[in-house]
């Protein structure tokens, strides 16, 4: 299990933990989880919606992944709402948007409750990546991994949790936040 911490700016009380973990499927795509551990009546989760690809996701409670190949600028960036919808961007270096669509439409679940809640109430969020929309890796690299989380209260104050976050203030497309790995296997 990856831990995300929340950058020091945006405390949020409510949250307990929040957990990543990030594992090939046999087919080559890319599964993730998400474990929130923390006080659920603080936190607003956006309504169940269908599982459509929407924009500004990030404006709520949302989980993300970055994913870039080392040794390259370009990465890509999925949103996951707890809502069901989704979104998927690429980027050609930091912050420079290319004309992209994902070929399949993410998988993504939520559940409260998970099983290994500890502190309090529980969220589960699992999301599948299909091979076709990880970034391309003919050589079959390391994948840089930068799982995030936007967590929105009741309050309507927003934290920001990363596996790494830059001192001032948050930004997820920083490539320094991609601290996780995973090789993937080589393009046939």
């Amino acid at each position: 299990m990856l831990l995300l911490s929340c950058h020091p700016t945006t405390p949020c009380a409510a949250l307990h933990s929040l957990q990543a973990t990030a594992e090939h499927t046999p087919e080559g795509g890319l599964r993730l989880r998400y474990l929130l551990n923390g006080d659920l009546a603080h936190i607003l989760f956006p309504p169940p919606q269908a599982p459509v690809a929407t924009d500004g996701l990030w404006e709520h409670t949302c989980f993300e992944a970055f994913i870039g190949v080392q040794g390259k600028a370009a990465y890509r960036e999925f949103n996951f709402s707890p809502s069901g919808q989704w979104a998927a961007y690429a980027f050609s270096s930091y912050r420079q948007r290319l004309a992209w669509m994902a070929s399949h439409a993410p998988e993504v679940t939520f559940s409260l409750a998970p099983e290994g809640s500890k502190d309090g109430d529980g969220l589960q969020l699992d999301a599948f990546i299909a091979a076709a929309d990880l970034p391309v890796n003919p050589k079959g690299k390391a994948l840089e991994l930068g799982l995030t989380a936007v967590i929105e209260t009741t309050t309507g104050k927003k934290s920001y949790w990363a596996l790494k976050h830059p001192p001032e203030r948050p930004d997820f497309h920083q490539r320094a936040g991609f601290t996780a790995t995973l090789r993937q296997q080589a393009a046939k």
